[in-house]
């Protein structure tokens, strides 16, 4: 089965449920402006796989039947999402994503920025219609986290060096904490009932430690054509991943360390990047790198344990494995 059909066949048990999302993502998206109405429309022509509200209204349907606020909370995480992306884009000077030209590449930097500004205004907008003290707060405590994530990896790649303890606290932070959230914002909206909200949580934030570490893979051993990203672009901007932190803490050479060293300060050069290849290959980074993202998706599994048996549970249980095979 392709990626695509795989897919397909995890969000069929709420395809319906996805409609009314996307009514509610594109009416945010709406403005006065034409040129956030242009943007816009780029936006939602190109858009990803949308795994965040996915996973918000499947964690909605685990614990009960969704709400108005379900729809509005798993538009509100994709417009953060969005934002969030958009500003990456610019400090990261990316200049594609999913195949495609990035907002600040098409409409410069002063315009992505303006633009994901934009966005995460309306997130608030949809924060004060939910009119949800409990979703509020986790939201804001999120916008909090991806940001101390971000600044925990720059701060790592000024060092150029990071101790797992830090890339797992940042990993929590600038990917877990998003998808952590879609989970548990999908259960405050449904039922509220506790124990149900802690099992979403804890699946959501094991899913996203899972959903990085397969990224930091695709990152040095991926192909542009099959990620639809920029591929070295960690490496050629000193960012530190797992595979590389584990290399680090083994006993390397004093040359094979300087060479590691010299690609992360000099950028992707294809000759530097083989042997930055070749140094992790031998000395385990991929393989340890490989083994924690199965812990962590064993851990995502074992964490839906209370809820019942059911077609969305299965999805999300799916949804683990799929993030294990995907290649892009």
């Amino acid at each position: 089965m392709t990626e695509t059909a795989e897919l397909k066949k995890i969000i069929e048990p709420i395809v319906e449920d996805l409609k009314v999302f996307q009514d509610e993502f594109e009416l945010a998206l709406k403005s006065e402006v034409r040129l956030i109405n242009i943007i816009a429309r780029y936006l939602l022509r190109h858009k990803g796989k949308a795994i965040r509200p996915v996973l918000t209204i499947l964690s909605a349907r685990v614990s009960g039947s969704p709400t108005l606020n379900s729809y509005k909370a798993a538009a509100m995480v994709e417009l953060l999402h969005l934002a969030t992306l958009m500003h990456d884009d610019v400090v990261d000077e990316t200049n594609e994503r999913r195949g495609f030209p990035t907002i600040n590449k098409i409409w410069r930097n002063k315009t992505a920025i303006i633009m994901g500004d934009f966005v995460l205004s309306q997130v608030l907008t949809n924060l004060i219609h939910l009119r949800d003290f409990d979703a509020l707060d986790l939201i804001s405590d999120t916008a909090k986290r991806l940001s101390s994530g971000e600044m925990l990896q720059i701060e790592g790649s000024f060092k150029k060096s990071m101790s797992e303890e830090i890339y797992f606290k940042m990993v929590k932070d600038k990917t877990a904490s998003l998808i952590a959230t879609c989970c548990e914002l999908g259960v405050i909206t449904t039922s509220k009932d506790k124990y149900h909200k802690t099992a979403a949580r804890d699946y959501g934030e094991k899913l996203g430690m899972a959903f990085q570490i397969k990224d930091d893979l695709f990152d040095i051993l991926g192909a542009t054509k099959d990620t639809g990203k920029d591929t070295n672009a960690d490496v050629s901007k000193n960012i530190i991943t797992l595979p590389i932190i584990h290399t680090m803490s083994s006993s390397l050479s004093t040359v094979e360390r300087r060479q590691l060293r010299k690609t992360l300060s000099n950028g992707a050069k294809r000759k530097d990047v083989n042997r930055l290849k070749e140094i992790v290959f031998e000395y385990g980074g991929f393989d340890y790198a490989k083994k924690k993202l199965q812990e962590f998706s064993d851990q995502a599994v074992s964490a839906l344990s209370p809820f019942p048996d059911s077609p969305y549970k299965r999805s999300m249980i799916d949804l683990c494995l799929y993030n294990v095979q995907r290649t892009r």
